[in-house]
């Protein structure tokens, strides 16, 4: 997938599931903010396959947790990918808001995916011991560390994407965090990374 993401990457199965979701994504968000309205017109390219290239970061995924997932994104977008790749896969989506989980509950049940939502916040779940850890435009990076300190495995992986100013984050998270940090550059964004740590420690 080295290209980009797009609808020649992906099988048969994933697309149709792809699609599926879309089409949910579209309909909820008339009544719930799920995407920003200025994305909307742009969700496969913004949304959709900016989440579906993550899952190329990892490997040996028995319990993938996606926190603050809102929207699915990219949390849903991996349970899908995921239905294909491995179904021993589970996927957990970690969410506060009741609206947002309910949208990411009708999409599990109709795509019948491998996945299920925990409704709390996410420095109150008890540790979920993943083996990858995900968030997207969900908080500053040191921020995420904590959560991320909190449920990984000790061997586990943190898959975190961000913006242009993923640099300076992680410079100023490493004042109270020690990582191991590998940064993918984005198939659909030219400045933006998704950041691949481990070795999480407190300072």
């Amino acid at each position: 997938m080295s290209m980009g993401m797009d609808a020649s990457t992906v099988s048969r199965e994933t697309l149709d599931a792809l699609r599926a979701y879309h089409e949910l994504l579209l309909k909820w968000n008339s009544r719930i903010n799920l995407v920003s309205k200025s994305s909307i017109d742009d969700v496969w390219q913004r949304h959709i396959w900016d989440s579906a290239q993550i899952v190329d970061c990892a490997e040996d995924v028995k319990t993938w947790v996606d926190l603050g997932s809102g929207g699915g994104l990219p949390g849903l977008v991996v349970a899908i990918m995921a239905k294909v790749a491995d179904p021993n896969w589970k996927t957990i989506l970690v969410e506060s808001d009741q609206r947002k989980a309910a949208f990411l509950r009708t999409v599990i049940r109709e795509l019948s995916l491998n996945a299920r939502v925990i409704v709390d916040r996410i420095e109150t779940v008890a540790p979920l011991r993943a083996d990858v850890v995900s968030a997207r435009a969900l908080a500053d990076l040191s921020v995420l560390l904590s959560f991320a300190h909190r449920h990984l495995s000790p061997q586990g992986t943190a898959l975190f994407m961000k913006g242009q100013s993923w640099e300076k984050e992680v410079s100023s998270a490493q004042e109270t965090w020690s990582f191991d940090l590998k940064a993918h550059k984005s198939k659909t964004s030219p400045t933006a990374a998704i950041l691949e740590i481990k070795e999480i420690q407190r300072v």
